[in-house]
């Protein structure tokens, strides 16, 4: 099976793609030009070959499409007539309730159904959301990522995965770095506390190598439960403990790198996704991109040939193993 290609609207979030001089200069011009925002972005999609999207934070995110375009059904039409559509959406936007408040698990799923009733409408299946970020090391008093805690978030991701299940709509986890889902062990303790009728995993190959683990272990391991996967690339494990603030997202940056320019094992990840629920999606990540088109055929040309090299070793079916004597 050929998978489909896919980004998320980050990618085009550079100010140099839109001759602006800051993030911020592009977030308030996008707000103010929705249209001009989304067509710009949808034609340098179609051109780089890539045909699908994921949604996130403004001024990429689902506000702006229904701004745009009047709603989820108008935005599937502008898509599909550009041969591209919507694969998930990311709630990433500091809108969204905290899953730390326990009083609010209400709103929380109220949250989430608004979101997946907007993907199913424009044809997507896939909410992908986080678990909260830990607390500066050395914080006190201390927050563990302990047992007690996981129990809570597993709870939370019930509540929120029936909910979204009843769209048709999948809830996915992402692997965020300084997130409390980041470290191997971090994924390993989260999925084993929850069920997976309605909890699933959207492993992030950058981030988990910045927590020192390994991203190919982790999608073999868990592998029944990949809906979808961010594939990205790293320079090394982030070595030092990161204020964990407003800024920890930028100060990840010089860690991570373009497909192909890191320590991923591409190959092996590859396999692994194949055997995945999620394998007729590769979702390539560029965070800010200056030149979006290019960086997107480099990306997808790194894992079709990462694709294609594990095709060809993995066992032919109905291949006996051979044992050795």
């Amino acid at each position: 099976m050929t998978p489909r290609f896919a980004t998320d609207v980050i990618t085009f979030y550079h100010p140099d793609f839109w001759g602006l001089d800051s993030a911020d200069a592009v977030r308030d011009w996008a707000l103010a030009h929705p249209v001009a925002f989304w067509e710009r972005v949808l034609a340098a999609l179609a051109e780089s070959g890539v045909t699908g999207i994921e949604l996130t934070f403004a001024p990429g995110d689902i506000a702006s499409a229904v701004r745009a375009f009047g709603g989820a059904a108008a935005f599937r039409r502008e898509l599909a007539a550009r041969g591209l559509s919507v694969v998930s959406a990311f709630v990433a936007d500091g809108a969204a309730p905290d899953w730390r408040d326990e009083a609010g698990l209400a709103a929380i799923v109220a949250d989430a159904e608004r979101r997946a009733a907007f993907l199913a409408e424009a044809g997507a299946g896939i909410l992908v959301a986080g678990l909260p970020m830990r607390r500066t090391f050395g914080t006190r008093p201390p927050f563990f990522v302990d047992a007690a805690y996981m129990n809570r978030m597993a709870a939370v991701a019930h509540a929120v995965g029936e909910a979204v299940a009843r769209h048709g709509v999948r809830l996915a986890l992402h692997t965020e770095s300084n997130s409390t889902l980041w470290y191997e062990r971090d994924i390993d303790l989260f999925m084993a506390l929850t069920d997976p009728q309605y909890v699933w995993l959207c492993p992030d190959s950058c981030h988990i190598a910045l927590g020192g683990g390994d991203p190919v272990a982790v999608a073999r391991r868990h592998a029944p439960r990949i809906a979808l996967a961010h594939w990205k690339d790293a320079v090394a494990p982030i070595d030092v403990h990161l204020t964990v603030d407003e800024t920890v997202h930028s100060r990840q940056q010089p860690y991570m790198a373009e497909l192909g320019q890191g320590t991923v094992d591409w190959r092996g990840w590859a396999a692994a996704m194949s055997r995945t629920p999620g394998a007729g999606t590769v979702l390539i990540e560029l965070d800010e991109a200056p030149d979006p088109v290019s960086a997107l055929r480099t990306g997808t040309a790194v894992a079709r040939a990462a694709i294609t090299a594990a095709a060809h070793a993995l066992p032919r079916p109905g291949a006996k193993p051979f044992v050795g004597c």
